[in-house]
């Protein structure tokens, strides 16, 4: 099976539990005392601006400090589908979403 590739999107550890409980499907999810981090495909980050306090981490290269493993989905598939974590992010914090310029516009 071929793999996409790793990134990581972390948020604080008081905004975990409620990302976990209402996103449709959660892929790996590793967290540390400080920060939770959701897998998600790489390239997660084009044409997206994911809205701080969330630290967007290429290569799934956290800067935790021992993270562990909390989340592992029913199938085979580590990552949590971009799309609906942006979006809930963007909720969470109360940030509308940011998508590239152009995008979606006429051709």
């Amino acid at each position: 099976m071929p793999t996409l590739g790793c990134d990581a999107v972390g948020f604080p550890a008081r905004h975990g539990f409620r990302l976990l409980g209402r996103l449709p499907r959660n892929g790996c999810v590793f967290a540390d005392s400080d920060w939770w981090w959701w897998i998600v495909p790489a390239g997660s980050d084009l044409e997206l601006t994911w809205p701080l306090p969330s630290h967007y981490a290429k290569g799934a290269q956290v800067p935790g400090t021992d993270p562990r493993l909390i989340s592992w989905p029913d199938d085979n598939s580590p990552y949590t589908p971009p799309i609906p974590l942006y979006l809930m992010a963007c909720q969470l914090t109360g940030t509308a979403p940011l998508w590239t310029a152009g995008v979606g516009g006429p051709a």
